[in-house]
């Protein structure tokens, strides 16, 4: 089921100067005020985003806060799933997102109508899709997870429901086929018979190998190996690590804020970090001596580099590119993102 994925070449703004910068970030904290919103921003946010936030982190907890925050208006800065998912768990909140072309080609791998044609060809079957999703395509969805929880879910639903459960597991390739090896399901054909896997994948990272990282890790030898499980974009370097193509000494397999935590404790260490290459930014405020190498220099997300201050202020200054899900969308997407957070 190859999907063609869609690259995005955004129009490239100049790039604003100090002075220019320093009276946006203060005209878009006046503008947060005036509109009792909070702005929210990815962790691959470019850095002038993330420093006029109120929170950074990945979409999950980003969601999280919005669905807890008093204030009257989100402004999402990230791509728009994100978005989406803090409208179906804040309905009653103005959600916006600076630019509503800021797409996400996993997102995009899979629609809801070809997750429907999917269940029909496995009547019964339990669906499992990653939190990249679509509100539409959470809709049609059992359950939700995170890549550092997806085989804690997996292994819910053999559990709960028995273990010749057939289950479809999107959008992510790597996803589903790190899921399988940890799950042992290779050497267990019946299962491995049931478990489906939609095949899609992130186009960032589509071009990492494991000859890539390898070299990498032979040019750096003292260097650590931290891989971010709860960005999409890693699986694919978490699947060569539990297939046995990359040598797991020395990688950790960190959260956002266990890798902010980690690095901290570490001030002057060396790093080499696989998940996008934005996430460097927070990682050298938190620890500025530290040495960070990115284990692929092409993980760069276009789609994350739309936002701007510009268009965020413009956003927060009309109130424009609200993100709306429908009440009847979002009550059977809100089902599958409870159930991911009850399971842990």
């Amino acid at each position: 089921m190859a999907v063609e994925l869609p690259t995005v070449q955004p129009i490239v703004e100049p790039e604003p100067d100090a002075d220019q910068l320093r009276e946006l970030s203060e005209e878009v904290r006046g503008l947060a005020a005036q509109r009792n919103a909070v702005i929210l921003a990815h962790n691959y946010q470019v850095p002038e985003v993330q420093d006029v936030a109120d929170l950074t982190g990945d979409s999950l907890q980003l969601s999280r806060e919005a669905a807890s925050t008093d204030a009257e208006v989100i402004a999402f800065c990230g791509v728009h799933f994100m978005a989406e998912t803090a409208s179906v768990l804040s309905p009653d909140k103005t959600v916006l997102i600076p630019d509503p072309d800021a797409g996400c080609s996993l997102s995009e791998s899979i629609t809801a109508d070809q997750l429907r044609a999917w269940k029909a060809e496995h009547p019964g079957a339990v669906v499992v899709m990653y939190v990249n999703t679509s509100a539409e395509v959470k809709a049609e969805t059992d359950y939700c997870c995170t890549s550092s929880n997806a085989v804690q879910v997996v292994k819910h639903i053999w559990s709960e429901r028995g273990p010749e459960t057939e289950i479809l597991f999107g959008p992510d390739i790597w996803l589903g086929s790190f899921v399988a090896r940890e799950l042992g399901l290779p050497e267990d054909p019946d299962r491995y018979r049931r478990f489906h896997v939609w095949d899609g994948e992130c186009h960032v990272h589509a071009g990492i190998r494991p000859d890539d990282i390898a070299a990498m890790r032979a040019d750096h030898p003292d260097a650590e190996f931290l891989i971010h499980p709860e960005c999409g974009c890693a699986t694919q370097a978490m699947e060569f690590v539990a297939s046995g193509d990359l040598d797991s000494e020395g990688v950790q397999m960190l959260s956002t804020s266990g890798m902010l935590r980690h690095v901290g404790e570490h001030p002057e260490g060396e790093f080499i970090v696989a998940t996008e290459t934005g996430m460097l930014y927070p990682l050298r405020q938190a620890a500025p001596r530290a040495r960070l190498i990115e284990a692929n220099r092409m993980a760069f997300c276009r789609y994350m580099k739309m936002i701007t201050l510009p268009k965020l202020r413009d956003s927060l200054r009309d109130l424009r590119h609200e993100v709306k899900v429908s009440e009847a969308v979002a009550a059977r997407a809100r089902l599958p993102i409870e159930r991911m957070v009850a399971i842990g």
